[in-house]
């Protein structure tokens, strides 16, 4: 299994229309039954959304692009154990999201830049790919959104101190754009749940960071 590679093409958040070809439950069943390359086509379609979703848990492209392949190892072992085959991406979500709070709390993240868009309206869209090598830079720069870099320091001091949960269900519903189910299967909670963690993790946020906006 190669490694994810930090500068594919960009694809934020989650695709705009089904991906082509076989569905993710037809490629979980023939992945099972031995075909590796529907486990490769399951990589190549949400590869670059993995490690975004761990990039933005963590703040660092070496710990996502690392959790990510650990992601991707532990779906494919445990691959059989996944009763809805066609539910895989916020399955895989959930691995991934767990697996990067279990990275965070054991090592302090390295070369750790702001992540952007945290504060923005929930109902903010982005659009489009690019076909360059800066596609996580691009989601990540710190100057998009943020004044100088000491105010995207704060709001990353800030992130770090939501509470797990929290700051997932921020990740991937208002970074993401995940719909609320399939954030729902990813942190194993309800529907209303994930929107009780967004609210209260932007409302945290808005709060710590009050004296810097």
């Amino acid at each position: 299994m190669d490694k994810p590679n930090a500068t594919d093409s960009s694809a934020k958040g989650s695709p705009a229309s089904p991906p082509a070809g076989p569905t993710d439950g037809q490629l979980v069943r023939q992945a099972c039954q031995g075909q590796k390359l529907a486990f490769d086509e399951l990589i190549r379609r949400y590869q670059r959304q993995a490690v975004a979703v761990s990039y933005r848990l963590l703040g660092n492209t070496n710990d996502a692009l690392e959790v990510t392949q650990d992601a991707f190892l532990k779906a494919f072992t445990s691959l059989k154990t996944l009763e809805q085959p066609e539910a895989f991406r916020g399955w895989l979500m959930r691995i991934v999201s767990n697996l990067s709070l279990n990275y965070r709390r054991s090592r302090k993240t390295r070369s750790q830049l702001p992540l952007d868009e945290i504060l923005g309206p929930d109902d903010a869209k982005q659009s489009g790919s690019s076909g360059s090598s800066e596609w996580m830079a691009r989601d990540a720069d710190p100057m998009r959104r943020l004044a100088s870099k000491e105010m995207g320091a704060k709001l990353q001091e800030a992130l770090s101190q939501l509470p797990d949960k929290q700051r997932a269900a921020l990740v991937l519903f208002t970074i993401e754009q995940l719909p609320q189910k399939e954030v729902a299967e990813a942190l194993q909670c309800s529907v209303e749940a994930v929107k009780w963690h967004v609210f209260q993790g932007r409302k945290k946020l808005k709060e710590i960071l009050k004296d810097y906006l």
